[in-house]
């Protein structure tokens, strides 16, 4: 092992590593995947979490349509901002809609109660990766544009 692999990389850089495709591609996959395994297993996952069969069939359809969009959006070459945004915001809603409806509406049996909030966190990451990989290529388009305006200033100079 060097000693390069030891040296600190300075704060934020896990998150740095991470672009708003590659975020978005992460996210469909691990949506998609949970929503395929609600539709084929509603049933027995239902039963296991203490959600009924039709819910989780619901939301298979959801989940799958929605990794569909997301996955779209993350095979684009510039994602547009808005769409990041929206995706964003809807992982937000999932996340305090997961959390409301273990609380208000279901009775999850004891893996629910593990389950449901596990995946909220999951959702919530991808949220904070989103955001923060969203931020970083503005920055960076901020920055190739300042560098831009520069070189046509030196230009006429």
């Amino acid at each position: 092992m060097s000693a390069n692999a030891l040296t600190p990389v300075g704060p934020g850089s896990v998150l740095s590593r991470w672009t708003v495709r590659g975020v978005l591609a992460l996210d469909a996959l691990v949506t998609g995947g949970n929503g395929l395994v609600y539709l084929a297993f509603a049933g027995p996952v239902g039963d296991l979490l203490g959600v009924g069969r039709t819910t989780l069939l619901d939301l298979g359809v959801f989940l799958t349509v929605y990794a569909f969009g997301v996955g779209a959006l993350a095979a684009r070459r510039r994602p547009p901002r808005l769409a990041v945004q929206t995706v964003i915001d809807l992982n937000l809603a999932w996340v305090v809609l997961s959390l409301v409806s273990m609380a208000a509406w279901f009775e999850p049996t004891t893996a629910g109660a593990v389950w449901i909030p596990a995946q909220a966190a999951v959702v919530a990451l991808f949220a904070v990766l989103q955001f923060t990989a969203l931020r970083r290529s503005d920055s960076r388009a901020d920055s190739r544009a300042d560098d831009r305006a520069r070189r046509r200033a030196d230009n006429r100079a």
